[in-house]
């Protein structure tokens, strides 16, 4: 069986970029896109800050009082977060986007899947000045620079794509995957967060080649069946999750704001029961049963991330969706630092019949 060709493009400092785009004159200088409280002229945090910028230490997250102290005596520019303008950019490149690949996964609004197996006839030496082709496309018709990583499944492809920024290109065949991951410290895979980077660092566990030659009966006894058997996989470059378009039509989700931003899991998980409720409903109504549940995540600094869990058999039963979105969201926490604002849940691989969850196949 050939192998397969995914692409993850991640567009370098977004929101910044956009900036830069609406007014070429500040390309220069250093730039923070910022989401402000107004509570007072500084409160609030960084969003985005461009490479210059990067350079004097100000990154996603800081506070904004931070960042303007960091980048006293400097030409720097200061703009609010102004998401419909880089909602359409976005927009703009995705529909590109759409074009060039069999399947787009949309991540966030900046940042993509693209599987184009069959576009560049599972070669990787064509798959190079494929993907070429769509950085200057993008740079052409909308002005936006970003990098690509090309690997054999989205796992590697996404950490292929996080080695050399910004505009860049990584092609890791499937030949090179685990050497490729090997040297990387363990918390490069998705999942591994800096509890669970603790606990692996007891086991002698470092990098991601120390965790694929450890035994996988140990991991499943440490982690549990699910994440040991995905840490196992991740850690040898396996996974067969596919590229799928989000919020597709076999899916039923429901998105909310919360009430203050926060980062306490049962704070987050009170809102998502009621969206619970209302997708069990649905889907007894309709008679499905599903095999994936996912949750999106927007924080305060309007980033946004989606994590899914892929049953091994299809599930009818609302306590699975609430045992696995908490699952979800302790993994999600445990990796990002930062406040949440919106949060959302969905179900999807619709059956109208199977048996209850067993196991868990993969986790992302």
């Amino acid at each position: 069986m050939p192998p397969r060709i995914i692409f993850l493009a991640d567009f370098d400092y977004f929101f910044a970029q956009c900036e830069e785009l609406r007014n070429p004159a500040i390309k220069d200088k250093p730039i923070v896109v910022g989401v402000y409280s107004g509570r007072t002229e500084e409160s609030g945090a960084v969003s985005t800050s461009n490479y210059i910028a990067r350079g004097y230490g100000v990154k996603s997250g800081l506070p904004l009082f931070m960042a303007k102290r960091k980048l006293e005596g400097t030409d720097a520019v200061f703009f609010k977060v102004d998401h419909k303008y880089y909602s359409q950019i976005s927009s703009n490149i995705m529909n590109i986007f759409r074009t060039y690949a069999s399947a787009l996964e949309q991540v966030s609004i900046d940042e993509a899947y693209l599987d184009v197996t069959a576009q560049v006839e599972a070669n990787f030496e064509k798959a190079s000045a494929y993907a070429q082709k769509i950085k200057a496309e993008v740079k052409a018709k909308v002005g936006i620079s970003f990098t690509i990583g090309v690997g054999p499944n989205k796992l590697v492809a996404k950490i292929a794509c996080d080695s050399q920024k910004p505009n860049g290109l990584t092609i890791i065949k499937p030949e090179d995957a685990k050497a490729f991951l090997a040297p990387l410290p363990v918390d490069r895979l998705l999942g591994v967060g800096k509890k669970t980077t603790v606990r692996m660092e007891q086991l002698g566990i470092k990098t991601i080649g120390a965790l694929a030659l450890y035994d996988s009966q140990r991991l499943i006894e440490t982690f549990g069946r699910a994440l040991g058997i995905y840490f196992h996989n991740a850690a040898n470059a396996v996974d067969n999750v596919s590229v799928q378009e989000q919020g597709d039509a076999g899916s039923i989700s429901k998105i909310g704001t919360l009430k203050q931003d926060t980062r306490d899991l049962e704070i987050i998980l009170q809102k998502i029961d009621e969206f619970i409720e209302v997708i069990y409903d649905e889907l007894t109504e309709k008679g499905y049963s599903f095999k994936t549940v996912s949750i999106y995540v927007v924080n305060v600094d309007l980033s946004s991330k989606t994590r899914s869990i892929t049953l091994e058999q299809p599930a009818k039963a609302k306590d699975v969706i609430l045992r696995n979105v908490r699952l979800l969201f302790e993994r999600f926490l445990d990796e990002s630092s930062l406040e949440v604002r919106r949060v959302g849940v969905r179900v999807a691989g619709f059956t109208k019949e199977g048996p209850k969850q067993k196991q868990l196949s993969s986790f992302f």
